[in-house]
């Protein structure tokens, strides 16, 4: 059985202070919470064994809301980080979930319209090792970029908000592995912000030469600030009413 994990943890500082009080996955946008989006995603692409890693604080308000996931078509696991540490110290925190198998990770806040089926099954065609989804955006220093070799169409290096201008291609909270990776997280070292960073680990499969990628082509948007919390109700909303539409 295919399994995915879901990161629904940190602080939310950047949407302080509604999140004082409240996970900022809890939060609506659209017709839903936050979380539900990620969720629909990934059942979506046929996964219905999913873990949801939050803080021990709101984790009874994740179980008040979703319960064991069976309203939604799916069947949630819960698991708590206990320091906001960064996304690869939530995620090493899966292992025992995933065992031997490929898993799909989305970050909560990352929302976006595009069906992931085939890029799952694109991840799944490879032998080994991650796999990442990226979207153009025009400003790369508030991202983690991704350099692309033109020539051999392969990731050759991926880099924490670089100090460069113009668009390039960011890391989109959309991520595969295998296996590996938990070694890979053991490896790391925090970094100046005292957090493991999912960069670094993603670095590890680079160097190997087992990342593939695939580009986003519809919206695609990180809810963690005012601005994008907004922008991403407008695209539920406009979503929802071309649906009926049609």
């Amino acid at each position: 059985m295919r399994k995915a994990v879901i990161l629904a943890g940190g602080t939310g500082s950047r949407l302080s202070p509604i999140t004082r009080i409240i996970n900022k996955h809890l939060l609506p946008v659209g017709k839903y919470p936050m979380i539900y989006w990620p969720i629909l995603k990934v059942k979506e692409a046929g996964i219905t064994d999913i873990l949801i890693l939050t803080s021990r604080e709101h984790l009874s308000s994740f179980i008040q809301l979703l319960g064991d996931g069976k309203e939604l078509g799916v069947c949630l696991h819960f698991a708590i980080q206990e320091q906001a540490s960064g996304i690869a110290d939530a995620l090493s925190l899966a292992e025992d979930f995933v065992g031997e198998e490929k898993f799909l990770v989305l970050l909560g806040d990352n929302l976006f319209v595009e069906d992931l089926s085939p890029f799952v099954e694109q991840f799944y065609q490879q032998k080994e090792g991650a796999f990442i989804l990226l979207k153009e955006v025009p400003e790369a220093n508030r991202y983690g970029i991704a350099l692309i070799d033109k020539q051999t169409q392969t990731v050759s290096k991926l880099i924490e908000k670089p100090n460069m201008k113009g668009p390039a291609y960011c890391v989109t909270g959309i991520y595969m592995y295998d296996k590996t990776v938990f070694s890979y997280i053991k490896k790391i070292n925090p970094s100046k912000r005292g957090e493991l960073e999912i960069t670094d680990v993603n670095n590890f499969y680079v160097q190997q030469g087992t990342m593939g990628f695939n580009i986003l082509k519809d919206w695609w948007i990180d809810a963690g600030t005012h601005e994008s919390l907004f922008q991403a109700n407008f695209y539920m909303f406009d979503n929802d009413l071309k649906g009926r539409r049609s």
